[in-house]
């Protein structure tokens, strides 16, 4: 079964100050969801070490993806 897709699943990383082994800028990123976190102004991310963690919101901008490209973030099981 595929897993489903939420709307605003993916940011784009703008900046990586501070974390430059953990992110990487214009990179493409799958965004978890996190409502806790967003008030607060952070959002989660899988970020290069392949686990979710934490960062400040103002480091990524949401993108769409086309149909296409999503098959290569979203795994399907």
């Amino acid at each position: 079964m595929a897993k489903k897709k939420v709307a605003g699943d993916f940011v784009l990383c703008l900046k990586n100050d501070a974390y430059p082994a953990s992110l990487e800028v214009r990179k493409v990123y799958r965004r978890l969801p996190d409502p806790r976190a967003a008030a607060k102004s952070f959002v989660r991310v899988i970020d290069e070490s392949g686990e979710d963690y934490l960062y400040p919101a103002d480091f990524f901008v949401p993108i769409e993806l086309p149909k296409v490209a999503e098959d290569v973030f979203i795994e399907v099981s």
